[in-house]
């Protein structure tokens, strides 16, 4: 006779792999880290870098998460994870902790940004320079969203 009670197990939900990485909503906010991420080193690089301590912060910060979200996004596309519980983890406390850096790299290219506005060349460095600081907030807001989303899911 079988039991009418018998528990059922749950399941966690499966990592992404393969395309359905991009559409997964955790997940699919990588790519779009990595393009606003990559704008703005493009941005902080085609500036006269007044400020080497501010905007060699925004540099590192930039260019080594983009760097390391491209190697997140490959080993999610080629199912490096194995569905492991332990990638949760480690993609929550990346992102988290990028969402932190990059925020105070975002206000110190903010404040790069203000400083320009008195350089020689003024309306083209302070173009460029706002231009980063737009995309550092939205790469913020980007890393910000997904350490929420992963860590609530």
């Amino acid at each position: 006779m079988a039991s009418v009670g018998t528990p059922v197990a749950q399941t966690q939900p499966a990592l992404p792999s393969g395309p359905t990485v991009f559409k997964t909503v955790p997940y699919a906010f990588i790519l779009p880290e990595i393009l606003c991420g990559t704008w703005v080193w493009i941005l902080v690089a085609a500036t006269s870098v007044s400020f080497p301590l501010l905007q060699g912060w925004v540099m590192y910060v930039s260019l080594s998460s983009c760097l390391i979200s491209l190697l997140l996004l490959l080993s999610y596309i080629f199912g490096f994870h194995k569905n492991s519980e332990n990638w949760k983890v480690l993609d929550s406390l990346y992102h988290g902790t990028t969402a932190i850096l990059y925020m105070s790299a975002a206000v110190l290219q903010a404040n790069a940004t203000i400083n320009s506005e008195f350089h020689p060349n003024s309306p083209l460095y302070y173009q460029l320079n706002s231009a980063a600081s737009f995309f550092a907030f939205i790469t913020t807001f980007l890393y910000i969203l997904h350490a929420f989303s992963i860590y609530y899911q």
